[in-house]
């Protein structure tokens, strides 16, 4: 389903299922994005972006240089 498809049916809502509708999306918005994680034996268990092995200390010292 596309948000075109949707936009009546959002417009329609009261205020209070419109905040309803609102926190629903924040939530699923959230538990997506896990942020910044720690594992065990993935770059020496530093914390790295989350599902990859890019660590943290790289993008803090790549902003310190003005790469970033």
């Amino acid at each position: 389903m596309k948000l075109k498809d949707l936009e009546s049916q959002l417009l329609a809502l009261t205020p209070a299922e419109k905040f309803q509708a609102i926190q629903l999306l924040t939530q699923s918005l959230a538990s997506n994005w896990s942020g910044i994680e720690k594992t065990p034996g993935v770059c020496g268990g530093d914390a790295c972006i989350a599902s990859t092995r890019i660590p943290v200390w790289v993008l803090v010292n790549a902003r310190r240089l003005g790469v970033l």
